[in-house]
């Protein structure tokens, strides 16, 4: 598997504490995904979002700063396991996600870079922003 990064940087018309608490809380993701999801806040603990499509482990949590997890997709095969990185950094207008999504398997990458930017970043801007 080649060593497929995905980069992105996402602003927001909300506080970084706002928007970890999206990313973080299993009700408020649920809420912005609008599929089930189940989220540990504890390192080593295990998330499920989009109803079991996505799944991995908390690697480093700081909250309202930093959230490096395990990710995989349930339709990869078995042994495709990747890492995501998101860094929120506040902003005089809210605040800015650094987000990296790396070892993204070859035959996924374009569909889940897209895939982030429809299912995670404009649901997750229309919940935050538009109060």
């Amino acid at each position: 598997m080649k060593n497929n990064a995905i980069r992105q940087k996402i602003s927001f018309k909300a506080s970084a504490h706002d928007v970890y608490e999206a990313l973080m809380d299993s009700k408020k993701h649920a809420k912005f995904t609008d599929a089930p999801a189940k989220i540990s806040r504890k390192i080593g603990g295990k998330f499920s979002a989009y109803d079991g499509y996505a799944s991995g482990k908390n690697l480093i949590l700081v909250p309202d700063e930093k959230i490096v997890q395990t990710w995989r997709a349930s339709d990869w095969d078995e042994e495709e396991i990747s890492e995501i990185s998101l860094t929120i950094t506040p902003t005089k207008t809210g605040c800015t996600v650094t987000f990296t999504h790396k070892n993204v398997p070859s035959k996924h990458l374009s569909a889940i870079k897209q895939g982030w930017i429809d299912f995670y970043w404009k649901p997750m801007k229309k919940m935050l922003e538009i109060r």
